[in-house]
This record gives C-alpha cells, sequence and structure tokens, in this order.
C-alpha cells in the first residue's frame, strides 16, 4: 500500500525467470495478501471512527482482490495456488504472530510501515520479472490511496497526545527487525527467491554484498515511512 520512493534503486534483471521462481513469487506474495486483508478487518473493528473504519475496510477491501488475482494467475500458471503459497505460511504466520497490534494505532502503523517492508521485498524481485508479470506485482503494491488518511489518522492521534510519539515509534522498530528477518528466512529458505533478488535468474548463488545493499534500501524506505508520521526510525 505504500508508494514511498527507495533511496537506491534496485537492480535491473534480465526479465528471464524460472517458472518455479515466478510461483514462489506470487505464492508469497499472495499469502501476504491474504493475511493482510484479514488482519486490516481486525483493525477496522478496532478503530474509533467510521472514517478510519471505512479506510481500513476500503484496504481490505483491496487486499482481498489482489489476492484473487495473484491466485487467478497462478492457476494460468498451472499451479495449485494453496501448493504455492503453503512454503510461505510459517514465515508470514510468524511476523503476524509477533507483530499483533496492541491498538488500532498500532494497527495503522503496521499496515504502512510494516506492510510497507514486505512490499518493497516484493519488488526487489519484481524489477526481474517478464513485463506482463512484472505489472502485476507492481499493481497488486501500488495501491497507496488510503495512505494519507493512515498518515493524518496518526499525526492526529500523537498531536493529541505527544507521549503516544515514543510507544508507536518503538512499534516501528520492531516491526522493521521482524520483516527483515523473514525476510532473510524467506531468502535462505527459497533459493529462487534469493537467486533472482541478488542476480536477476536463477543459478548465481547468494551475493552477499547484494544481499546487504539490499536490505540497506529497504531500511531507507522504512525511516521515510516513519519520518512521514513523524515518527523516529
Amino acid at each position: 500500500m505504500t508508494g514511498d520512493v527507495v533511496s537506491q534503486e534496485p537492480p535491473q534483471g534480465s526479465g528471464t525467470v524460472d517458472q518455479g521462481a515466478l510461483a514462489d513469487l506470487f505464492g508469497a506474495l499472495a499469502y501476504a495478501e491474504l493475511t493482510a486483508s484479514l488482519q486490516m478487518a481486525a483493525d477496522a473493528a478496532r478503530a474509533p471512527s467510521i472514517p478510519v473504519q471505512s479506510a481500513l475496510g476500503r484496504m481490505m477491501t483491496v487486499e482481498f482482490g489482489q489476492f484473487e488475482r495473484l491466485t487467478a494467475r497462478l492457476a494460468e500458471l498451472g499451479r495449485d495456488p494453496e501448493e504455492a503459497m503453503a512454503p510461505f505460511v510459517p514465515a508470514i504466520r510468524a511476523y503476524h504472530d509477533r507483530t499483533t497490534p496492541s491498538d488500532w494505532l498500532e494497527g495503522l502503523v503496521k499496515a504502512y510501515v510494516g506492510d510497507g517492508i514486505a512490499r518493497d521485498f516484493y519488488r526487489e524481485v519484481a524489477v526481474h520479472l517478464e513485463p506482463l508479470d512484472r505489472a502485476l506485482v507492481e499493481q497488486v503494491l501500488g495501491d497507496g490511496d488510503q495512505d494519507d488518511l493512515v498518515v493524518a489518522s496518526v499525526t492526529e492521534a500523537i498531536e493529541k497526545d505527544p507521549r503516544l510519539a515514543g510507544r508507536l515509534a518503538l512499534w516501528g522498530r520492531r516491526l522493521v527487525g521482524e520483516a527483515i528477518a523473514q525476510t532473510q528466512y524467506v531468502m535462505v529458505e527459497r533459493d529462487s527467491l534469493a537467486s533472482v533478488i541478488v542476480g536477476g535468474g536463477l543459478g548465481s548463488g547468494l551475493d552477499l554484498a547484494e544481499f546487504g545493499r539490499m536490505i540497506t534500501r529497504l531500511t531507507e524506505a522504512h525511516a521515510a515511512r516513519m519520518q512521514r508520521l513523524g515518527l523516529t526510525a
């Protein structure tokens, strides 16, 4: 849901990606969209006002619609969507289990900051895809219509109670730590995605220098989102 620009561009690939890597990407992204939509439904129920509830409801609808588009693409590729998502269930569930919001404000910060980190990770892979698949991923990740309302809601709450800033800043740091930990887990467990990110195709191995640059890009984008919320990264 984020439209923030990363300060360094990920390296462009050849656009030729193994079908197994493509299925891995769409499986991971589909399950991420499904769990995000369910999380937003829970957050909407706790929101204190109709505008915030409406915004989260719209975000939930968008996320679920993107989930359906991704599973449809997996079916076109001849893959069973449930089987494609299954390898990523433990990592994504672990992230959500460890970052369960305690209130609606933490839910908004997670939707904007936490999910944004995951989306940046998927963009790192998308730059290496064929044009049609790259366009699908960018469309799935690029909807930021509700960003302004989320930012306004969080900053307004902080203006009313400045003490919230410290707690939400700590929450943001926790989100980035957990998100990057799960990113590392996925790259170690799924060689296909790791090789696409660092080399634009299969067989290139995990280049630790490029991996480090990717983590730098993710953390810089995170810091920009936190700054927009008026929080310290």
